[in-house]
């Protein structure tokens, strides 16, 4: 047989639904009690579906350095004072329930360590897990319809077979004749750590079963550490010299492409105590190590496999169908995951760490196998999900593809200094509620008619009763029926022959004894029937014997295991009172280092308070300089001011004296025009000239420039073209800087053609081929003048551009406020009856002088230019 090569494993193709009904994966979320009050705390649970996580103090989610605040939704919140009762209600009740009529489930815990998971699974005395009270439902359910021992059992395939009676019964006594642990009974003494898991009162039982049928359970107990399968219902053979490590399992994929644990040993058990025994017998196994973090902490996954087979009964109604194919089997797998950690705060060193990487990789690949599906569900698209990568995820494939109910109970630590870690279960928990599981088919139903087992049970209670009224031998004493039977025996006819021909003694003699022939064969059978029934007493009286030896010596077991644990906890007091010990010490060196760090607190702030009084003394100088320096600055303002009124006085003064210079002149040029209209007329006598009155700017000293005039330089220039040429074709740069004031005059420079920047550049200066430089200062009379500085632009040998300044020109605005200087009589007396003349001199004056500016010009900045005449 060619066997087809491995890859991807193949669905079951049968089992794929005639629907698209789906379910989601039902998420819950139980919170743990802070361990103190004074913890901080960075989870609030806000409705039966929301929780909120708070960032704690000192860890900022956000790169702006902001609070972040995250809520999650999940099918049902537990909160700190839920009982462990309303959690099974609401979470694994629904899965035994399916359980029973036929369906699988898968329940896991999920959370990182210390959050209370093995609690939430197992429970401790008097506060009963998921796990004892799944079991109890269980049995509370199924117990008057339990199938005799080994009638049904499993084969090493993931099937079941059917035996009848008789071979159960020697399986049996085969069993109990060989060295494996019997079953306990549900009769004898529980163990007292398991005995008040549950109480009567917070008993469940389902309602809708199937009384034609005979169910039988088994139960099997894995753990996956370091990514290997062990059994730990598996007894090894001890060796106290050479110890033999158990062997690990492999996984198998039996004919209905379902994954199961090939070798793992299944335990069928008739009540909730035995298998509970057995998983406590296992969970002695399992492996756990002491962490910074917890002190039991669970180093491996654990999987409780209770597997249900429901075989429907005959016709009649007294036997189970001996047809396995007709046996419907379901399991629910309760799974209690190892927790992720940080070996940064578990401390964990040398094998702890091997262990803690192995855990975090496995619920790694988990959280890969659930993003994988949810995309391949939400975006449509077919990734292979890589459940092979972990053993984990391989063993419970078939959960996702279809074969049962799945569901998670997610577990918290308040604790602030679990918020990392919490944020990331919370994300996978969320992730986790968005894939969508395919709801399991029904089981198809036998073709019998209903109500066999009532029916078959009415006719043996009506036949016993008529077989008590005629006095049969059902349900009495053996002897007084063997009494009977003897009282009951014919009588022997007379055997005495009178005749030879007699014919009627012989026959009637051989009749007599054939009837106490049959009557002895039947009192033969009622003795073999009496003794069989004695030897079944005796053998199960002395079960029950054998049972209570092996209570008495499990009891001295534990007894031995209770003297261990007093052992240990007398070195732990021990040890804690060592630990209290170096406590006290570190205490009292606390309280010294506290006494010379309030020393030098007294210290410091005996030196902090010496020197806020020199900083007081130094403001104070500060206000008192301040207050000094702005007398100084006033008194320096006011001399200011009084030399600027002396200049203005004096330049007044000297414009008073140019005018009347300027006046005198016209008055001669008005002569001469005078005299050049009237030709006959004689000349008129010379006028007295006055003497020349001296100016005033020779008696006064020098003018003092506001700001410093720029020393004279020569520039080497080219001959100046004419003016006409550079509002042609010629391109201007017109650089008038942002500090440029706009003095509102009329006369403006306008040039065409010109590109304005506040900023010359290269790029500026490339495109054009002169270049002007608006430029304004404050003139020695105190009035701002605008100077328009001139040049060409010409490539550099590093092909950058360089401007070669020509000439200058200068732009000045005067006020007309100074005051006319007043005439002299005799100057008045030459303007006779004329009142017009001097109005009109004094503008002819002032409107026919023109600045010009020559071209190739030798002067530089800062020289005045010569006023002319048009």
């Amino acid at each position: 047989m060619i066997r087809q090569a491995k890859g991807r494993t193949p669905r079951r193709p049968h089992k794929k639904p005639s629907s698209t009904q789906k379910d989601p994966v039902g998420v819950y979320c139980r919170v743990r009690p802070l361990g103190a009050e004074d913890e901080e705390c960075c989870i609030e649970v806000i409705s039966s579906s929301t929780i909120q996580l708070h960032a704690p103090e000192g860890f900022k989610t956000n790169r702006n350095g902001e609070y972040k605040e995250t809520q999650y939704s999940f099918k049902k919140v537990f909160g700190v004072s839920i009982s462990q009762m309303e959690l099974f209600e609401h979470v694994a009740k629904p899965l035994v329930d399916d359980l029973i009529h036929g369906k699988n489930g898968l329940l896991f815990t999920y959370g990182v360590t210390g959050s209370g998971k093995t609690f939430t699974m197992t429970g401790s005395p008097g506060q009963g897990g998921l796990l004892p009270r799944s079991l109890d439902m269980l049995f509370n359910s199924i117990g008057p319809y339990h199938a005799k021992r080994y009638v049904l059992k499993t084969d090493d395939k993931n099937g079941i077979e059917v035996q009848n009676e008789v071979d159960a019964l020697l399986e049996r006594q085969k069993r109990e004749n060989m060295s494996f642990p019997k079953p306990s009974s549900s009769r004898q003494k529980l163990d007292p750590e398991i005995a008040d898991m549950i109480k009567s009162e917070e008993a469940y039982q389902t309602d809708g079963l199937d009384e034609d049928s005979s169910y039988s359970v088994f139960v099997s107990y894995i753990e996956i550490y370091n990514n290997y399968i062990y059994d730990l219902l598996e007894e090894n053979q001890e060796d106290a010299i050479k110890p033999k490590p158990p062997q690990s399992k492999l996984l198998r994929e039996d004919q209905n492409h379902n994954m199961y644990v090939a070798g793992c040993m299944e335990v069928e058990v008739k009540s909730a105590e035995e298998a509970f025994q057995v998983f406590w017998r296992g969970q002695k196994k399992r492996k756990v190590a002491n962490t910074r973090l917890n002190r039991e902490s669970s180093r491996s996954h654990s999987v409780l496999i209770v597997k249900l087979a429901q075989a429907p009964l005959d016709a009649d109604g007294d036997n189970i169908l001996q047809d396995k194919n007709q046996v419907t089997v379901s399991q629910l797998c309760l799974v209690d995951l190892a927790g992720s950690e940080r070996t940064g705060r578990t401390g964990a060193e040398g094998t702890r760490i091997r262990e803690a990487g192995n855990i975090n990789q496995s619920l790694l690949n988990l959280r890969t196998c659930i993003e994988i599906l949810r995309e391949n569900q939400m975006c449509g698209t077919n990734r292979m999900v890589p459940y092979r990568d972990s053993k984990v995820t391989h063993l419970f494939k078939n959960y996702f593809d279809g074969e049962g109910k799945v569901k998670m109970v997610v577990c918290v630590n308040p604790k602030a200094d679990e918020y990392e870690e919490t944020l990331l279960v919370m994300r996978f928990a969320e992730m986790t509620q968005e894939v969508e599981v395919a709801r399991p088919v029904d089981r198809p139903i036998c073709g019998f008619t209903p109500g066999r087992r009532q029916r078959n049970q009415a006719f043996k209670e009506e036949l016993s009763r008529k077989l008590d009224e005629r006095g049969g031998p059902i349900d009495r004493d053996m002897h007084s029926v063997i009494n009977h039977l003897v009282h009951s025996l014919p009588s022997l006819p007379s055997c005495e022959l009178t005749d030879p021909h007699d014919d009627l003694t012989l026959p009637r003699l051989i009749e007599a004894l054939q009837n106490r022939h049959r009557i002895r064969q039947l009192m033969m059978d009622e003795y073999n029937n009496a003794a069989n029934r004695m030897k079944s007493m005796l053998q199960e009286v002395e079960s029950i014997q054998i049972s209570k030896d092996d209570l008495i010596h499990e009891q001295n077991g534990k007894l031995v295991d209770k003297d261990k644990i007093i052992q240990n906890n007398k070195a732990e007091i021990e040890r804690l009172e060592k630990k209290t010990r170096m406590q006290d010490h570190k205490i009292d060196i606390l309280q010294k280092t506290t006494k010379i760090y309030e020393d030098d607190k007294r210290s410091m702030k005996y030196e902090l308070e010496t020197r806020d009084q020199r900083l007081q003394r130094e403001q104070t100088d500060k206000r008192r300089m301040e207050q000094r320096m702005h007398g100084v600055v006033t008194d320096t303002q006011h001399k200011w001011e009084k030399e600027c009124d002396r200049r203005v006085n004096a330049m007044q003064l000297d414009m008073q004296n140019k005018l009347w210079v300027k006046d005198e002149k016209l008055k001669q040029l008005k002569a001469i025009v005078t005299e050049s209209k009237t030709p006959g007329r004689p000349d008129p006598p010379p006028r007295q000239t006055q003497p020349q009155r001296p100016f005033r700017e020779d008696r006064l000293p020098a003018k003092r420039s506001a700001s410093p005039s720029p020393v004279p330089t020569v520039t080497p220039v080219r001959p100046l073209h004419r003016r006409s040429r550079s509002a042609g074709g010629e391109k201007w740069v017109d650089h008038k800087p942002l500090s440029s004031l706009d003095l509102g005059t009329v006369l403006q420079p306008v040039i065409p053609n010109a590109i304005q920047v506040s900023t010359p550049s290269e790029k500026a200066l490339s495109k054009c081929d002169r270049y002007v430089l608006t430029h304004q200062e404050v003139a020695s009379d105190g009035e701002i003048q605008t100077k328009l500085i001139k040049g060409e632009v010409m490539k550099t040998r590093g092909g950058g551009q360089a401007v070669q300044f020509t000439d200058i020109e200068t732009l000045k605005q005067e006020l007309t406020t100074v005051p006319r200087r007043k005439r002299k009589s005799s100057e008045g007396a030459s303007a006779s009856g004329d009142g017009t003349d001097g109005a009109w001199t004094d503008v002819e004056t002032r409107c026919s002088v023109a600045v010009e500016m020559r071209a190739g010009s030798n002067m530089g900045p800062g020289f005045e230019h010569h006023g002319i005449t048009k």
